[in-house]
């Protein structure tokens, strides 16, 4: 889930006309690979339609065995990064859905949230941000 990327880190998403590419680690409990998968295989619509409502595009989730993370980027193209997070966090089946998800992971944030609901409501951080050193088109 789309985590809060701290002060100032989003600051142009109110004034960008080009998309915020947003990266994102977290650790993925080995155990639970398999029903990862699964899951992400067949994402429910309605998270799916939220996730576009909410201006993410081009979201991504990538697994490495050898390290054991999940690497997720997407790109943001609203203007309102605090509202359609809220919108994200608010919705009941993106909520039912970390409910499944995340027992899956373990934060790697520094001041990690108990889970993807408690990081909306607490501002605290569930999936880690990731700083973008490079970029080319």
């Amino acid at each position: 889930a789309p985590q809060d990327l701290g002060p100032g880190a989003m600051a142009d998403a109110t004034t960008a006309t080009k998309p915020r590419r947003v990266a994102q680690v977290i650790r993925l409990k080995p155990e639970k690979l398999d029903e990862y998968r699964k899951l992400h295989a067949a994402v429910w619509p309605e998270v799916l339609g939220r996730i576009a409502a909410s201006n993410i595009r081009n979201y991504t989730i990538f697994y490495s065995r050898e390290t054991e993370m999940l690497f997720a980027n997407f790109e943001y193209v609203g203007t309102d990064w605090d509202a359609d997070m809220a919108a994200i966090a608010a919705d009941e089946s993106t909520r039912r859905w970390w409910e499944i998800t995340d027992p899956c992971q373990e934060s790697i944030a520094a001041d990690p949230a108990s889970g993807s609901a408690d990081a909306a409501a607490s501002g605290k951080a569930w999936w880690a941000v990731a700083e973008e050193v490079f970029h080319t088109d």
